[in-house]
């Protein structure tokens, strides 16, 4: 099987949707842009909607090369049947990534002369079927120890779920009916098949992605009840050079969701860092992840988001409808709305608490520090959280005033102390923040000079 990854996208938008004063000095809040999955090369994103024992796993795929040799195999606890496994639209993942990736917002400080105000520093918010085998083929594969327990075709793929005896009988069988394993495979199948899980297999059927009009393989969707809530992410490394990252979306009606067998901790957030930063934002959120995936030893599970998905705020994207959260697995909506019926025809209104809670986690992993496939569990805890940066745009304007003469000698201060924030989340050093910070922000080329002036009170 050639390597396979999975589908990021949408671009870096600004869109202005907030306006608050989060503290004194500080007025007009902005949505500026977002860390969504694609700045990452080599990246997986599922979505587990998850509600008691049942499962919706939803697996985009950004697959590199001719349709015809793609190949799928992944573990799961029970035999599918075809009711069982459909196709999704690529831009539900879209959807959820934009909702809830990590986020650049802006606040502007007001007039210091123009209004009364605590001499305070501007601070962050709060957080907030295909023919039938040969006899002799099928006493081939009993000696191989495996069986096909389904086989069935959805949209452009073929599809067979198999159960297998032992690992080495399984890669045997898989190379045998064209579906290209790597090697290594056999030693990672084992514990899945110790396990008793099965294994959903899928090839493309090229005739029909032929006729469907589609560029792009769609996404894969199943749904199944098992006690396990897990993903098996061990396959994807048989072939993996380098790391690899794993953006999970976790739909639950209860609240946060939590890896079980590593530990899970927040992405460090609500910070005040350069203005500079706005147009770096990408290479920023990057730099500060491997920090902490660095300074973590590289074995835990970062939450990035975490919040009801009736609101946002500031929303980097809408909330999903109800509709659009029923297409990424949600299956318990029905009987426990989500939205306000007595809202106008076309004008849907959120209800303040709504019974989908979404979790973002982002696993950065490799064979040696994720020896296990990550077991997740839902927690009643929905209290919100999100990836959040902050730029603090100095008022520039004449300031006459003792109380303006006071704000402008306290820029300084926190311009460096911006700085260390910045330098302490992404290691870059020091000298370099403070010499693009002397390009790009308001007083700091020529602070010291400001500072005297403004105290002899000229």
């Amino acid at each position: 099987m050639k390597h396979f990854r999975f589908l990021a996208s949408l671009l870096v938008v600004f869109v202005a949707v907030l306006c608050f004063a989060p503290a004194a000095w500080a007025f007009c809040g902005f949505y500026v842009a977002k860390a969504d999955a694609k700045l990452y090369n080599k990246t997986s994103q599922v979505v587990m909607a998850r509600s008691g024992d049942r499962t919706v796993l939803t697996m985009a795929n950004d697959f590199q090369g001719p349709a015809k040799d793609f190949a799928i195999v992944i573990p799961v606890p029970t035999v599918l049947q075809k009711e069982q496994v459909r196709v999704a639209e690529p831009k539900i993942i879209e959807r959820l990534d934009a909702f809830s990736a990590p986020r650049l917002v802006e606040y502007f400080d007001s007039d210091p002369c123009a209004t009364a105000y605590e001499n305070v520093m501007p601070s962050a918010a709060p957080n907030l079927g295909a023919s039938r085998l040969s006899e002799t083929k099928q006493r081939g594969d009993r000696s191989l120890g495996v069986t096909i327990e389904a086989r069935f075709n959805v949209g452009e793929y073929d599809i067979l779920i198999l159960s297998a005896k032992e690992s080495g009988g399984l890669e045997t069988w898989l190379n045998r009916n064209g579906y290209k394993i790597p090697k290594g495979a056999k030693q990672l199948l084992k514990p899945y098949i110790r396990s008793s899980m099965k294994f959903f297999v899928a090839k493309v059927n090229l005739d029909k992605f032929e006729a469907s009009g589609y560029q792009l393989l769609r996404p894969l969707q199943i749904s199944y009840k098992s006690p396990k809530f897990m993903l098996p992410i061990r396959l994807g490394m048989i072939n993996a050079t380098t790391e690899q990252d794993l953006i999970v979306y976790i739909l639950s009606p209860k609240g946060f969701s939590e890896i079980t067998n590593y530990r899970t901790v927040k992405i460090p957030s609500n910070a005040n860092i350069p203005i500079f930063v706005k147009n770096e934002f990408g290479e920023f959120y990057k730099s500060l992840f491997q920090n902490s995936y660095v300074k973590e030893d590289r074995k835990v599970g970062f939450v990035e988001y975490a919040w009801d998905m009736s609101s946002c705020d500031p929303c980097s994207a809408e909330p999903l409808t109800p509709e659009e959260l029923k297409q990424a697995g949600v299956f318990w909506q029905d009987n426990n709305p989500t939205w306000d019926s007595s809202a106008p025809p076309g004008f849907p209104r959120p209800l303040p608490t709504s019974n989908v809670f979404i979790t973002r986690l982002h696993v950065r992993y490799t064979r040696d520090k994720f020896p296990e496939d990550p077991m997740f569990q839902e927690t009643a805890n929905r209290e919100s959280f999100q990836g959040r940066y902050i730029l603090q745009h100095p008022f520039t304007g004449t300031l006459k005033c003792q109380a303006g003469r006071e704000y402008k000698r306290s820029l300084p201060q926190r311009f460096e102390q911006e700085a260390q924030t910045l330098a302490k989340l992404t290691n870059w050093k020091i000298q370099d923040i403070r010499q693009k910070m002397k390009l790009t922000t308001p007083y700091q080329a020529n602070s010291w000079w400001e500072n005297l002036i403004s105290w002899l009170g000229l």
